[in-house]
C-alpha cells in the first residue's frame, strides 16, 4: 500500500504543483521586506563609519586651529554635528531586525506534516 502523499503524486499531480506553487508565494510575500531591512541596516553601518570618519577629521582641524588661538564656535558645532548624526545613524543601524518573519510559513508547514502524519496513520 503506498503512501496517501505517494497516492495523491499518482492520481493527482496537479494538486502536489499548486501546493508548491502557494508555498513559493507565501515565500516570496514573507520574504519581500527582508531584502529592504537589510539594506536599511547596511546603509546605517556605512552612514556610522562615514560618520565617525568625518567626525575624527573635522576634530582634528578644530583642534589644531583652537592651538593657534583661532577659535571660533563653528569649531565647536561642526564636530558636534557629525557626531551626533553619527550617534542617530549608530541607534538605527542597532535595531534588531523584525524576528516575526516567516510565521505563516512556519504554521502552513506546521499543518502540513501534521495532516501528512495522521493521513500516514
Amino acid at each position: 500500500m503506498l503512501h496517501p502523499l505517494f497516492a495523491t503524486l499518482i492520481k493527482r499531480p496537479d494538486l502536489i504543483a499548486d501546493h508548491l506553487a502557494a508555498y513559493v508565494e507565501l515565500v516570496g510575500q514573507e520574504s519581500s521586506g527582508l531584502g529592504i531591512d537589510w539594506l536599511k541596516r547596511g546603509l546605517a553601518w556605512a552612514l556610522v563609519a562615514s560618520g565617525a570618519l568625518v567626525f575624527i577629521i573635522f576634530s582634528g582641524i578644530a583642534l589644531m586651529l583652537w592651538s593657534l588661538n583661532q577659535f571660533h564656535w563653528a569649531l565647536v558645532a561642526v564636530p558636534g554635528v557629525m557626531l551626533l548624526l553619527t550617534l542617530l545613524a549608530f541607534l538605527k543601524a542597532r535595531t534588531p531586525i523584525d524576528s516575526d518573519r516567516f510565521t505563516e510559513l512556519k504554521a502552513q508547514m506546521n499543518s502540513d506534516l501534521r495532516a501528512l502524519r495522521e493521513a500516514a496513520e
